[in-house]
């Protein structure tokens, strides 16, 4: 298969797997007689129509490895990209990143306020465990505990919610690429590790394999994130879908500013290269994760 081949599979995939995953999510946001109804509007802003659904297109490849069904992996996708739509809520918030557009359009806060953005952003992050905690996520108790410990442990403090931290004190902080790594790992990495993870945990996969997708989720999330700050460097507004340049304008420490754009490049297709050796467990089965690995480095939005 030529790469522009690989590249149509993958898009089509991807294609694919967001519309099963929209209509998941539609399900799970429908109206109901006991919900606050402009609660619920701010949650379904934030949620539909939009996004690349990466971390819920890896929870089902990686299922996928292990035979599991898409009715499993689906809601498990869901859940995590309820807690993925809550960060960035929050994260444009004025208090943290203070962006006002998000997918190309206005950010939740200002398409309605503050306080329905954080109470939006609170609610999805309650509904992930809810999703999890449910029968129909999986018929194991003992999988859906491990999901919802995983990911808890993913979004709190020792995850995403500990890397934003440090990130919003790295700013005018002189940092070295070691420190960078680490906030990235916990800021953008550790839901992309649950969701690896997670189909790992749904197909009850052994050390070897498991251990395999880690390393991948983890080379993965870090190209992902350099990219990310790539793209702030040298993107424009309307093709990325969010404001730009904003990382040098507030002296944050990034990949970019130490490495420089040419060296930024570099690590990211070292990282590429490397997440894809770590699949050759699986063979040809993981073709799809492969392809997102190049994906992560070549996408301009």
């Amino acid at each position: 298969m030529n790469e522009a081949t690989a590249q149509i599979a993958l898009s089509d995939a991807m294609h694919r797997e967001a519309e099963a995953l929209e209509e998941v999510l539609s399900s799970l946001l429908e109206p109901a007689s006991d919900q606050e109804p402009r609660v619920l509007d701010a949650m379904r802003y934030a949620v539909l129509g939009g996004g690349k659904r990466v971390r819920p297109f890896l929870v089902i490849n990686t299922a996928r490895l292990f035979d599991v069904a898409d009715d499993f992996s689906l809601r498990v996708g869901a859940a995590v990209e309820f807690v993925h739509c809550y960060s960035l809520v929050h994260d444009d918030l004025p208090a943290m990143d203070d962006d006002d557009v998000r997918r190309g359009k206005a950010s939740c806060h200002r398409a309605f306020d503050q306080p329905t953005a954080i109470l939006a952003g609170d609610a999805l992050l309650a509904l992930a465990f809810e999703v999890l905690g449910h029968p129909l996520t999986h018929s194991d108790a003992e999988i859906r505990c491990e999901l919802t410990t995983s990911l808890a442990t993913a979004a709190g403090s020792r995850g995403m919610v500990g890397g934003q931290m440090l990130d919003l004190r790295s700013e005018d902080v002189t940092a070295n690429i070691s420190r960078i790594a680490r906030i990235q790992q916990l800021k953008t990495g550790a839901l992309i590790e649950f969701s690896c993870d997670a189909g790992a945990i749904l197909g009850r996969a052994d050390v070897r394999k498991r251990e395999a997708l880690r390393r991948y989720s983890r080379d993965l999330g870090l190209a992902f994130q350099i990219k990310d700050d790539l793209l702030d460097a040298l993107g424009e507004e309307l093709q990325v879908g969010k404001a730009t340049k904003k990382d040098a304008a507030a002296g944050k420490a990034t990949f970019v500013a130490l490495l420089g754009i040419e060296g930024a490049k570099r690590r990211a297709d070292f990282l590429c290269n490397q997440a894809i050796g770590h699949l050759e467990i699986f063979g040809a089965e993981a073709r799809h994760l492969a392809e997102l690995a190049e994906f992560a480095v070549g996408r301009q939005s």
